[in-house]
């Protein structure tokens, strides 16, 4: 236990050691003088240097241009791997929003229907007062199972067969009428769902629909044994309120989630909500495309009228979460900004995106033409970061604002 805590202990205090060789490129576009890159960079380095965060990948798209690539840090701290730009990163939760979009696409083809329940299409779904819980209701979070059945074994994460059986006969708690953020279990839902309709897995329609026509390398759910990603690391001040929220949500610790996420076992699993890899320029390159309303490089991913509807208020307007704990407003797949503070910083009302697992952000912003995405390492809530986590939000809103 000594061991674990001085462990913990060296991600939480400043990084006082000299970090490894920033990557990146030198080059900017006019959208992005070389005084906003270099402040940008600056805070950067400041949030690495907090000790919070072994790695952290930064990309910017601003004005339809690729506008900023750094990386610093350590893909793996343990054995002093520095991190690449082309260093695949576990997205965690931010892969609803892809799981989300491929939904939407069927809707806009005709296969599916929004407000149709989930059980007329997995008629195994509507047991135990499910019958009427819609698809709309999993993507916003409102279907009544945040989380597996209490004391289900962690194994169950990666035998879907099983876990889709506890969630097929879960009680709902005020399915359609409550928000309670929900980490995992809608997405395994929502997965076999697209599965059913398309009668492929969902990495075969992801690579069909995304992957292939944008050109990625990763982008996949789950990743192939020939690619190490950047190791996850369990940082900052121990926290009980943290470990009981992801107890409510996933049903276990925070260390325990950490170590989960760096085995074998879990990047052989698909998780619709939870491990999709990529890099932060593959992930910047897909919002960029949502905000150009589904075209890359002058050809269709998604049709404009599916980005729309993924990314529209729903009306419900921001409520407390009852998962989270927080103020927070969704889409039906998205977590929306606010005119006045947001997760993307103050004044994002026209903001869209998802955070993955503490600390992960990928987003879009309409008002200032920019989409992006900051992929870090640490797990952790309680440490020196968080003022130049805002720093940094605050130094990218500045340097794009119209």
């Amino acid at each position: 236990m000594l061991e674990y805590y001085l462990k913990r202990l060296r991600y939480t205090l400043p990084n006082l050691n000299t970090p490894p060789k920033a990557v990146g490129h030198e080059a900017f576009s006019p959208t992005l003088d070389a005084n906003g890159k270099e402040s940008i960079w600056r805070a950067q380095q400041r949030l690495y240097t907090t000790g919070m965060n072994p790695a952290v990948s930064l990309h910017l798209h601003h004005k339809g241009e690729a506008v900023y690539h750094r990386a610093v840090g350590y893909k793996n701290p343990e054995l002093g791997q520095p991190l690449a730009l082309d260093t695949p990163i576990c997205l965690f939760s931010a892969s609803k929003a892809v799981t989300a979009l491929l939904v939407h696409h069927l809707v806009t083809q005709g296969e599916l229907e929004l407000d149709k329940p989930v059980a007329h299409y997995l008629p195994e779904y509507g047991q135990n007062g499910k019958h009427r819980t819609t698809i709309q209701h999993l993507l916003t979070h409102r279907a009544g199972i945040a989380k597996p059945p209490k004391d289900t074994p962690r194994e169950v994460l990666f035998q879907p067969d099983a876990i889709l059986k506890l969630l097929y006969e879960a009680e709902p708690m005020n399915p359609g009428r409550q928000q309670a953020y929900h980490a995992v279990s809608a997405g395994f839902v929502l997965g076999v769902l697209i599965e059913k309709i398309t009668g492929k897995t969902l990495n075969q329609f992801l690579d069909e629909i995304v992957r292939q026509p944008m050109g990625m390398k990763y982008f996949t759910y789950g990743l192939d044994a020939a690619y190490k990603p950047a190791m996850n690391v369990a940082t900052g001040v121990p926290s009980a309120i943290l470990n009981r929220f992801l107890e409510h949500a996933v049903g276990t610790d925070l260390e325990t989630v950490v170590d989960i996420s760096n085995t074998a076992e879990f990047r052989q699993t698909t998780i619709p909500a939870g491990n999709l890899y990529a890099t932060a320029e593959e992930t910047s390159r897909f919002f960029q495309m949502l905000l150009a309303d589904g075209t890359y490089q002058g050809k269709k991913v998604f049709d404009k009228v599916t980005v729309q509807r993924a990314t529209a208020r729903t009306g419900k307007g921001t409520r407390l979460d009852r998962s989270l704990f927080l103020p927070m407003e969704f889409s039906a797949g998205f977590m929306l900004g606010a005119p006045l503070l947001s997760i993307y910083g103050p004044g994002t009302a026209q903001a869209f995106g998802h955070l993955g697992f503490l600390s992960i952000y990928a987003w879009a912003d309409r008002e200032r033409d920019l989409a992006g995405a900051l992929l870090t390492t640490g797990k952790g809530i309680l440490g020196a970061h968080i003022p130049f986590l805002l720093a940094l939000q605050r130094r990218i809103n500045r340097w794009t604002k119209p």
